[in-house]
């Protein structure tokens, strides 16, 4: 029986069509490249080379490269118009409430963005916490200490958890230690992951 469901945010409550986490990303590449003194497209084959087992660019960039300044950071990465190509979504809202257990929210974005994408969607007051990038101190998925973390927080076994992701290794890395985990696939991209995935939020309903 699912006791809780855990959400990510970003291409996972709205669609990856609108382009918003291609935008954080070129932003990343360009705020890195500028720090470490290099060109942005060689900021990922770096972080891939010797930060592959962070979770984010930002905990790569202050374990190992000596950065500091994390709220220039999520500044420069999180304009404050970046949502504003984002509609509202009525439906979402009520497909949510009609989700008769508590909802909680998982992501790597600073909650500043969180609040902005809430916002602009209408969903925001649904969810009982929310654990951005900060609240375990800028160590995000797929860490399996800041799952069970979280878990801790919600009261509840990662065996009674439902949760839905984008990303292939954070749904991976929360099935590894004994949770539930959909990923959500919106465009079919990921044709050999091994797991239970969804292609539209409303197919979670089969696995709760």
């Amino acid at each position: 029986m699912t006791k809780y469901l855990l959400l990510d945010l970003d291409s996972t409550l709205y669609s990856s069509r609108y382009g918003l986490e291609d935008i954080v990303r070129k932003e990343i590449m360009n705020f890195s490249a500028a720090f470490l003194g290099i060109k942005p497209e060689e900021v990922w084959t770096l972080r891939m080379e010797h930060g592959a087992k962070y979770g984010t660019t930002l905990e790569w960039l202050m374990k190992e490269k000596g950065f500091t300044d994390a709220d220039a950071y999520m500044i420069a990465v999180h304009p404050v118009d970046e949502a504003d190509n984002l509609p509202p979504d009525p439906g979402l809202r009520t497909f949510l409430e009609s989700i008769k257990i508590p909802k909680a929210i998982l992501t790597n974005s600073p909650m500043e963005h969180v609040d902005r994408i809430l916002d602009k969607l209408g969903i925001n007051g649904l969810f009982t916490h929310i654990f951005d990038i900060r609240y375990f101190g800028y160590k995000g998925k797929p860490h399996h200490d800041t799952y069970r973390q979280a878990l801790n927080i919600l009261g509840v076994n990662a065996a009674d958890v439902l949760f839905i992701d984008d990303n292939p290794s954070y749904a991976e890395n929360f099935i590894m230690i004994g949770g539930r985990a959909l990923l959500f696939d919106e465009n079919n991209s990921h044709v050999n992951y091994q797991h239970p995935k969804i292609r539209e939020l409303k197919e979670l309903l089969k696995y709760l």
